[in-house]
């Protein structure tokens, strides 16, 4: 049985009663609701909503729920995987005016945002508490969509995902109920963990209006360093050793030749085009300096050469912010493409020669691909760079990106370590735990029976494809 959805037209009239001039319809505000930074062609809602408190949101899916129109949260539009087109049209929830930080708890280190409150707002707010959140994807994306794709970035090999650092969440369920998934204590054993069954969800079994996150204390002493090598090789190498060697590195990151070019000519950088490793540590300041000098001392050990540091905040801002530039500065090796990325992660142990297989298909490739990645935690990325007037190259990226999810799962790895599955990547789901997949979809009916929620991402549901 295929799932018939309402017309939003029926919906309207109670919809602008709740929202007033909240809510529209023209044509520029649903387009741009319609496409995140992927590659996935944009899919329009038909309207869009411009919620303030959790207590609208529930209205609204309790109007939505009664005319069975399809709803799809949106917090600022940076993922990457195809997870905010309105596949099915219907209404659009946009939460970036739940941008208020609503308490911050020194004493607990924790604090409480709604959803629209970004990364770097939070960062703002947070400056002069000692205190800061440590998950860091990059782009200054919405601690509520963070929280439902599990995101993680360049931090997370010291300091976890934002499945180790989200302790409560406050979640609209598709009929407009609200919850509260867990507490402030830093650990619980009360039933079933509802928190970790929203984080990663992607707007599909709720929408989150509320995070209550872990902080942590600001560090006595901070350095980078950057190291070049002759070759990705040596590099992962190098890294696999540092990790086995259970030194406590707070960033670990590699940046391929071609990336290394790309991030000269859009950062004005004047570094060596060659594979580097971008490095931070943080501790005390003889534990940086114990830290940073024995992974020199590997780095040597597999040819890593022009290490030097970075010591000054405005040294390390920079040398970051040229990373978290990435995929601009890559996109300019290719004017006019529209960038198709994927990430894999796999065991530690296994990267290197999943790096090295990948290498080969990059090597064979017909357009520009960049490597990236938070390789501390076996996390690597591709931006695969089609050129726009060449239909080939995107059958071509496609079938590259195919073997490369394939391979990571040979591996025992997994087809994202933190872009999540969206419209992408949902075959790769199926293939990587099938019996997985029919216990979600049998959780995803029971908590959403019409699939009004964010359809068409994370699930193939069989009474909803039609």
């Amino acid at each position: 049985m295929t799932t018939t959805y309402g017309q939003i037209d029926t919906a309207l009239p109670e919809l602008i009663r709740l929202l007033g001039e909240r809510l529209s319809t023209a044509s520029a505000v649903r387009e741009h609701h319609g496409h995140d930074e992927s590659g996935f062609r944009p899919l329009p809602p038909d309207a869009v909503a411009f919620a303030r408190t959790t207590e609208e949101v529930s209205e609204i899916m309790k109007i939505c729920a009664r005319h069975r129109i399809p709803v799809i949260a949106y917090g600022t539009g940076t993922a990457i995987e195809g997870h905010v087109q309105a596949v099915h049209g219907g209404l659009c929830i946009d939460l970036g005016g739940m941008d208020r930080i609503l308490e911050v708890n020194r004493e607990d280190m924790d604090c409480t945002v709604q959803a629209g409150v970004t990364r770097l707002q939070l960062e703002s707010h947070l400056r002069d508490t000692g205190l800061f959140f440590p998950v860091d994807p990059g782009a200054d994306a919405s601690l509520g969509g963070m929280a439902a794709t599990s995101a993680s970035g360049t931090n997370a090999v010291r300091y976890g995902t934002m499945k180790e650092n989200v302790l409560s969440l406050k979640v609209v369920t598709a009929d407009g109920r609200i919850i509260k998934t867990g507490t402030r204590a830093k650990k619980s054993s009360a039933g079933y963990d509802l928190t970790h069954l929203f984080i990663g969800s992607e707007g599909t079994l709720g929408i989150i209006t509320e995070v209550t996150l872990r902080l942590h204390g600001l560090q006595e002493a901070v350095s980078s360093a950057v190291c070049s090598f002759t070759s990705v090789d040596d590099a992962i190498n190098m890294v696999i050793h540092t990790i086995q060697s259970g030194i406590p590195i707070a960033r670990i990151e590699l940046l391929d030749a071609l990336m290394m070019r790309a991030i000269n000519g859009y950062s004005k950088m004047d570094y060596p085009e060659q594979p580097h490793l971008f490095l931070e540590f943080h501790g005390s300041e003889s534990g940086v300096v114990e830290q940073a000098r024995a992974v020199q001392e590997i780095a040597s050990e597999f040819g890593g050469s022009d290490f030097s540091w970075a010591t000054r905040s405005e040294e390390r801002n920079r040398l970051w912010k040229a990373r978290h530039d990435a995929y601009p500065s890559a996109l300019q090796l290719q004017p006019g493409t529209r960038a198709i990325t994927t990430d894999v992660c796999v065991p530690i142990s296994r990267l290197a020669e999943c790096i090295r297989e990948t290498r080969e298909d990059i090597d064979r490739a017909s357009m520009p691909i960049v490597m990236l990645g938070h390789v501390g935690d076996g996390n690597f990325h591709l931006a695969i760079l089609p050129h726009p007037d060449r239909p080939q190259d995107v059958e071509e990226a496609e079938a590259l990106n195919h073997r490369l999810v394939r391979r990571a799962l040979a591996m025992e790895g997994t087809c994202t370590g933190e872009h999540g599955i969206g419209q992408g990547k949902i075959d790769f789901l199926q293939e990587q735990n099938p019996a997985g997949v029919e216990l979600m979809r049998q959780i995803k009916r029971a908590l959403d029976p019409q699939h009004l929620l964010n359809p068409g991402k994370v699930l193939h549901m069989p009474d909803n494809d039609g």
